[in-house]
């Protein structure tokens, strides 16, 4: 079983170990925008450069879904956003502190990586959405500059708490049309990370969501039945053991 919490843990060990992530660590550059999932990412690469000083998990976002129950503040945000850091980019194997995807799109080339969150996922389809609330399309619409303009390999992160089971451009085609409210949905091509591929990729095991739910800080976990061999299946459950104490994300 796991929380929203472990199972980002799980994708960003995943994410690590992908040989595109490898490559453009030590010879391109990686840009890994603010998200909650491409948080645990960016602490992960972070780590393993040894540059984890200043950056903060935890304000690692531009907008979060909260619940309906938390107060917000005076400038209808909450938590504050002031202390963002900026998207965590790393170029050549460094740490560009402070700056976004925007300081950094048009230079992208063909073997350098854009990691963005998604908020849903079709696992039949293996598509994913972004939700859209800025009036020009936000940072997806940035990265799909260097994405579809230059090759740029497109990483989209997303926790099997977040699995639809419509089909990804009908669900647009409802959000999107005139007249509607609320926010936007796109389509985005990419490759996609859940929690099923992360065991596939560090563990070469098969995943299966058998089931969900549960209280008391587990609301969103997911149940995964894991099979393969032997040896593979004792190594993960050591690895679990730890993933799974994994805290519920705190502001």
């Amino acid at each position: 079983m796991l929380t929203p919490a472990a199972g980002k843990r799980l994708i960003a060990k995943a994410t690590l170990e992908l040989a595109s992530i490898k490559n453009a660590l030590s010879k391109g550059t990686i840009v890994i925008v603010a998200g909650t999932t491409n948080g645990y990412i960016a602490e992960e690469l972070l780590t393993k450069l040894g540059q984890t000083k200043d950056f903060k998990r935890n304000r690692f976002f531009r907008g979060v879904t909260l619940p309906p129950t938390i107060k917000i503040t005076d400038t209808g945000r909450l938590p504050d956003e002031s202390q963002f850091p900026g998207d965590v980019v790393i170029e050549n194997g460094a740490w560009q502190k402070g700056k976004t995807i925007f300081d950094f799109v048009d230079g992208l080339k063909e073997g350098d990586v854009v990691i963005k969150g998604a908020n849903c996922v079709n696992l039949v389809q293996k598509k994913a959405g972004i939700l859209i609330g800025h009036p020009k399309g936000g940072t997806i619409i940035v990265a799909l500059q260097a994405v579809l303009g230059r090759r740029v390999k497109l990483l989209l992160p997303v926790g099997l708490e977040k699995r639809v089971s419509d089909d990804i451009d009908a669900i647009a085609c409802i959000l999107n049309k005139p007249g509607a409210t609320g926010s936007r949905l796109f389509p985005v091509p990419g490759e996609i990370l859940t929690e099923i591929e992360a065991v596939r990729i560090l563990f070469g095991l098969n995943a299966t969501l058998v089931a969900g739910g549960g209280v008391c800080g587990a609301e969103g976990a997911v149940w995964l039945a894991i099979d393969g061999e032997k040896g593979a299946l004792e190594k993960a459950q050591m690895a679990f053991g730890e993933i799974v104490k994994e805290n519920i994300f705190a502001m």
